[in-house]
């Protein structure tokens, strides 16, 4: 399962993620927020952090208007690896050496299509388990 949060200023972008998630198959669990009006991000980053960290969704994605404040936000739990994505290549870096388990995306800063792009390529690339990359991570951990 896959857990998604937004704020108001990811919650558009948030929309179009889920449509495209289920339409190739996810199971989805929306942690929120629910519309454009203002609201504070590290409510919905550290629901979908703690989400990952505890095992009840296998990946997060959270959003807002840059990716920054959700980044920091998701960071601060325990067990979790958030990496702020606006391209296709570090998306696909970051679960392939890194094993990120949360996607950060600005909603601000990248349109929807790349969006999509950069989602398929974090949820579609395996972690790589070279031995190098798991020291590492042990080592941020």
């Amino acid at each position: 399962m896959i857990g998604i949060g937004c704020d108001h200023g990811g919650y558009e972008l948030k929309l179009e993620v889920i449509k495209h998630l289920k339409e190739r198959g996810f199971e989805i669990k929306d942690y929120g927020c629910d519309s454009t009006a203002s609201c504070d991000y590290p409510v919905y980053g550290k629901a979908v952090a703690e989400a990952v960290a505890s095992g009840e969704c296998e990946l997060g994605i959270l959003i807002c208007g840059t990716g920054i404040g959700m980044s920091m936000t998701a960071n601060k739990v325990k067990g979790v690896r958030a990496a702020l994505c606006s391209d296709c290549f570090s998306a696909k870096a970051t679960k392939e050496h890194n094993n990120a388990n949360v996607l950060c995306m600005g909603a601000r800063t990248i349109g929807p299509g790349l969006a999509l792009m950069i989602v398929d390529n974090f949820v579609d690339t395996p972690f790589s388990n070279d031995e190098r990359h798991i020291r590492r991570i042990s080592m941020i951990e």
